[in-house]
Formats: C-alpha cells, sequence, structure tokens
C-alpha cells in the first residue's frame, strides 16, 4: 500500500504492509524518516523531539538541519576536494540535502536526482517483502572518465544500553576517523574488537554494545578490512527483535560505526553504516584505493536489504 501524507510538515509518502511502515520524504534527500516495526510496535530510526522539519537547501551544514532517520551519503561525506578535480563536495555529501523526483512503480517508489556539480544521476528503487525494505541503487556516471565516490547509508537507530551489533566472523580491528575521542583517542589509532582498552580510563570496553546517555562522549570507526560477508545487525533485546543489513559485500565492502552517546548536540543514537569507501573523505579514499569508480559512460548498482525479526 502507498499513502501520500505529511511528516512534521513534510510532504511524504508512506510504503505498508502488514509488519512494516516505512515514510520517505522526497524533498528532503529521499530521506527514509521513519521505519516502524508493527509486530513489536517500535519505531527502529531515532526521532527528533521537534513537531516541525525544515527542508536544507543545496551545500548546507547538516548539523544545522534534522539529524534524524536514514539520509543518502554520496558522493562523499566529509566536504572536501573531488579526486577528479571538480568543485568540493559538501559537507555529508549532495544528496541529502536536495530534492528527488519520486514516481510509483511496481508496488513500491523510484527516487532519482542529478547533481547541478557533479556529472552523475543516482536513482533508487523502493519496495516492501512482507518483513523487509528492499533498497536498489545505480549511480549513473555521465562523464568520459572514472568517477570516484563513496555511498554510506547513514541510518541513525534508536538504541539503549541494552542495544549491540553483531558483524561477520574476522571483523576483529577497527579504525578511528574521529580527531579526539574518549575511548578510541586519536584519528587513525587502531583497536581491537569487540574488546580494547579505553584511551581514557585504560578499562576494557566492549565496541559492540553502547553506553548510557550518561557517557557524554562519541565514537566513530570503521573496520580495518573489507567485509568478510555482506551483512550487519543491530540487536534490541528490549523489545526481542533484530534489524538485519544485507548487500553484496563485493559492491560494499566497508563498515562504518557512528555512536553518539549524548556528545553531539545531546543526540543519543547510532549508526551500522555500510559503505563503498572508507574514512569519510573521498580524496583520501581514492588516494589509498579504499573507495569505489564508476566507470565512464557506465553504472554502479548496489543493493540494502533492511530485515526485520526476532532474536
Amino acid at each position: 500500500m502507498i499513502i501520500y501524507s505529511t511528516f512534521k510538515g513534510i510532504d511524504a509518502v508512506i510504503i505498508e504492509n502488514n509488519h512494516i511502515r516505512c515514510t520517505i520524504l522526497p524533498e528532503y534527500g529521499g530521506k527514509m524518516a521513519s521505519l516502524f516495526d508493527k509486530q513489536a510496535g517500535y519505531e527502529w530510526l531515532y526521532q527528533l523531539s521537534e513537531d516541525e522539519m525544515q527542508i536544507p537547501t543545496y551545500g548546507a551544514d547538516f548539523s544545522a538541519f534534522d539529524s534524524s532517520g536514514f539520509d543518502e551519503m554520496f558522493p562523499g561525506i566529509d566536504k572536501g576536494p573531488h579526486p577528479n578535480d571538480y568543485d568540493f563536495i559538501p559537507d555529508h555529501g549532495e544528496v541529502w540535502a536536495m530534492p528527488w523526483k519520486c514516481s510509483e512503480e511496481n508496488y513500491g517508489l523510484k527516487l532519482e536526482v542529478s547533481s547541478p556539480v557533479f556529472p552523475y544521476r543516482l536513482v533508487k528503487h523502493i519496495h516492501l517483502e512482507e518483513n523487509s525494505v528492499e533498497l536498489s541503487y545505480e549511480a549513473i556516471n555521465q562523464s568520459d572518465k572514472n568517477f570516484s565516490f563513496i555511498w554510506a547509508a547513514h541510518a541513525l537507530l534508536n538504541m539503549n544500553s541494552s542495544t549491540y551489533i553483531r558483524v561477520p566472523e574476522g571483523m576483529n580491528e577497527v579504525i578511528n576517523v574521529e580527531k579526539e575521542t574518549e575511548h578510541l583517542g586519536k584519528w587513525g589509532d587502531c583497536h581491537s574488537f569487540p574488546i580494547t582498552r579505553s584511551k581514557k580510563t585504560k578499562q576494557p570496553i566492549d565496541l559492540s554494545a553502547m553506553e548510557s546517555p550518561e557517557a557524554d562522549n562519541i565514537e566513530k570507526f570503521y573496520f580495518k578490512e573489507p567485509l568478510s560477508n555482506g551483512w550487519c545487525q543491530t540487536v534490541q533485546p528490549d523489545v526481542g527483535r533484530t534489524l538485519t543489513y544485507k548487500f553484496p559485500a563485493d559492491k560494499v565492502p566497508y563498515l562504518g560505526v557512528w555512536k553518539t552517546h549524548s556528545g553531539y548536540r545531546g543526540d543519543y543514537n547510532f549508526a551500522l553504516e555500510p559503505c563503498t569507501g572508507m574514512y569519510d573523505d573521498v580524496y583520501v579514499a581514492d588516494k589509498i584505493d579504499k573507495v569505489s569508480r564508476i566507470p565512464a559512460q557506465r553504472s554502479y548498482c548496489w543493493e540494502l536489504t533492511m530485515e526485520l525479526g526476532g532474536i
């Protein structure tokens, strides 16, 4: 079922079945504003308390707007130069702050957006299966040379101190990509996963678990090696449910993790971020060959399944 509605004052399109209600905001970067699990009566995506949202303009500062829901990060995350000598990539990429064209198709939605600066078009298809949201992407390079990019699924999730994450076997080492954090230290410091030692307290900590809001800190890290299998999972014991991401590891080979235990704007959320490149900066990722590239006049396609299940 597809329903046209509003969400916090913005035009919304709702895709719904007996198990899931998914709310999309085409004008707000194609954002997935809500992922509601009907079986558990649980909202998976982090929500701010404000009743109204403001639509950002192109190149806006991400932190000045609504940091909630699932935003698409493309063609990079950090603000900075593109390796192809185009203009600078805006903060958190371009597409989160651009309106997407939206149309119905095959009981789902097709959304697309074209850059005003870079030579690409990004297309996203969304439909529901019984217990999952199925997203497929096509990034189309309209230039005559390879186009480097990072895409990341920046889905901010609700959590509490019982929440924990699971990743494939063999994902045993992470690298810090924040300038200075309580537990992981300086940018580039490496740690074992899941158990490491806090730089501040010198005590063992579990990086797969979440802290309470009183911790008042943030952490952002990437797994150092490409994923051995294309999945990761959030476990929510208090509601007896899991959210599993599934994706092709050859197309989406990296995984980042963001946590804010009230240390960023007072927000309390986290994100598992399957991504096509590392370290947030597409210029750096290109130089160290940890980036994805779209061949000239070709496209790059990948999928993401967001599957709800029981523990």
